[in-house]
């Protein structure tokens, strides 16, 4: 008899690959009766790299392409980076699993061979999110925006177009590359994007998706949920440089936020818990709570 064939839809990066495969590998772990299939495909956010993703319509471009295949059948599920799925997905095309996390902080990368960065060099950063955090932490430094994949930055960077980058430590995790990192930046430091380090895994409202129970991890599930809330609650996109970080302990779920005002350049940023069974409850809660503090000009920072 003839395995059921799943097909998996990913982009065709290197990092994509890579985390596809950590998906992949857990439901052939569980499910040896399936054959497990890889679809990779350019998305349209990969395709345009000389304009950021605000002025091209945000992380909605990396999903379309695997949105259409899941909708045509081509694919069962696709996976993503969580922080780049945009905040309000189809409802025909929902979030069936999340992964284990990895690291999810971010991380200084130093031009190959070089243990000192050089402050004079510009500061390579992708996102408001991070360069907002990054003057706070560092003050006036030159800093340049970059785009595309993780290896193609990594390539600009030791090339001497930047003194410096900012990338998610569990991207250089999952391909091989940790030894590139410089810095971790501390929670303090730098607040997440909301659901960084997790893979999620989307397929179509409806199906017999039982085979993914095993790629689900109930954490992941429970911070996802609450950061993806918070950012929802403000209305963030990519472009919008709101940050959130939930931790799990003992039945509770700690939720840490950044909320900017763009017409002020302004930001505040707290921390709110509540029990785990109320994740996206904490998120809308810590949001309009921090919103109010702006509100009432009890901001924290400028933005630059």
């Amino acid at each position: 008899m003839s395995k059921r064939t799943i097909r998996v839809g990913s982009r065709e990066s290197a990092l994509a690959v890579a985390q596809t495969r950590l998906v992949m590998d857990v439901i052939q772990k569980h499910h040896p009766e399936l054959e497990i299939e890889l679809v990779t495909m350019k998305t349209t956010g990969d395709k345009i790299l000389d304009r950021s993703l605000d002025q091209i319509g945000g992380k909605g471009l990396f999903v379309k392409e695997l949105d259409k295949a899941l909708m045509e059948g081509r694919i069962d599920i696709s996976v993503h980076s969580l922080k780049d799925m945009p905040m309000e997905t189809p409802e025909d095309l929902p979030i069936l699993a999340y992964s284990k996390r990895g690291n999810p902080f971010d991380c200084m990368v130093l031009p190959k061979g070089q243990t000192e960065w050089d402050q004079e060099s510009a500061f390579g950063c992708s996102g408001h999110r991070r360069k907002v955090q990054l003057k706070k932490l560092m003050g006036d430094i030159p800093i340049k925006g970059i785009r595309g994949n993780i290896l193609t930055r990594l390539d600009k960077l030791n090339s001497g177009e930047y003194g410096a980058l900012i990338l998610a430590c569990s991207g250089l995790d999952r391909i091989g590359l940790s030894n590139r990192i410089h810095k971790v930046f501390t929670l303090e430091e730098m607040i997440p994007s909301a659901g960084q380090g997790i893979l999620s895994v989307q397929g179509r409202k409806g199906e017999d998706y039982s085979w993914l129970l095993e790629t689900n991890d109930p954490t992941s599930q429970i911070q996802a949920l609450a950061e993806r809330s918070f950012v929802r609650t403000l209305d963030g996109g990519c472009s919008s440089p709101i940050a959130a970080f939930a931790q799990v302990h003992n039945g509770e779920v700690k939720l840490t936020g950044l909320y900017y005002h763009e017409a002020e350049n302004v930001y505040v940023t707290g921390s709110k818990t509540a029990s785990t069974d109320r994740a996206e409850q904490l998120g809308e809660e810590l949001a309009v709570e921090l919103k109010s503090q702006f509100l009432c000009g009890c901001f924290t920072e400028k933005g630059e």
